[in-house]
């Protein structure tokens, strides 16, 4: 999750970071993480936890190939930071092998405050990503769009699990781009940005 995506919708003591990964998460998610400019409001977890992702069309060119691992990498990307937030730590969610060390360390910030206020997630974010862009060079590189969707993401007390009151005014759905990169034979999100506006 990202801080950007804590400016004015967000959970309310998680801080979502400008650049995390991501997430993306990310998710972040970063995704938040990994997360979201919005976040959470809605229903219980399911056992993935995997966040819902558009299919992707199957490729019939080098290009096409590319763009599919892309999308394939941003997927397993959310679905590592919606697992580390379902229970506030990245310990056996293999978000180390989705996201480089300067999204992740994003995302442990947010971990860390989610286990000191005593908070989890339920659910899990609808992603959509779309129009992956990639750029040949040294290291390949990428980038995308995505509409993410929090309606059924919900903060929680992990104890009392009842959900966490957030801002009315946050945004539940919101742009996001991602950036990616190709190291060796895969690619890995370096970051997520939560956009201000709603899709």
């Amino acid at each position: 999750m990202t801080q950007a995506q804590r400016r004015g919708a967000g959970f309310t003591t998680v801080r979502i970071h400008r650049n995390a990964t991501a997430l993306l998460l990310a998710g972040s998610l970063t995704g938040l993480a990994g997360c979201s400019d919005s976040d959470p409001k809605a229903s219980p977890s399911a056992p993935s936890q995997r966040p819902t992702a558009t299919p992707t069309p199957s490729p019939n060119s080098t290009a096409g190939a590319e763009e599919a691992a892309v999308l394939a990498a941003y997927t397993q990307s959310w679905k590592a930071q919606t697992e580390a937030y379902a229970k506030a730590s990245s310990a056996g969610t293999g978000l180390r092998k989705t996201t480089t060390l300067r999204a992740l360390g994003l995302i442990e910030k947010d971990l860390t405050t989610m286990r000191k206020a005593g908070q989890v997630t339920t659910g899990k974010p609808a992603i959509h990503p779309r129009d992956p862009k990639v750029t040949d060079g040294d290291i390949p590189k990428a980038t995308l769009t995505d509409c993410v969707d929090t309606t059924n993401w919900t903060l929680i007390d992990k104890a009392s699990k009842k959900e966490v009151p957030l801002p009315s005014t946050r945004l539940v759905k919101y742009l996001s781009t991602a950036k990616l990169e190709k190291w060796g034979a895969k690619w890995m999100v370096t970051e997520l940005t939560a956009q201000t506006q709603p899709c």
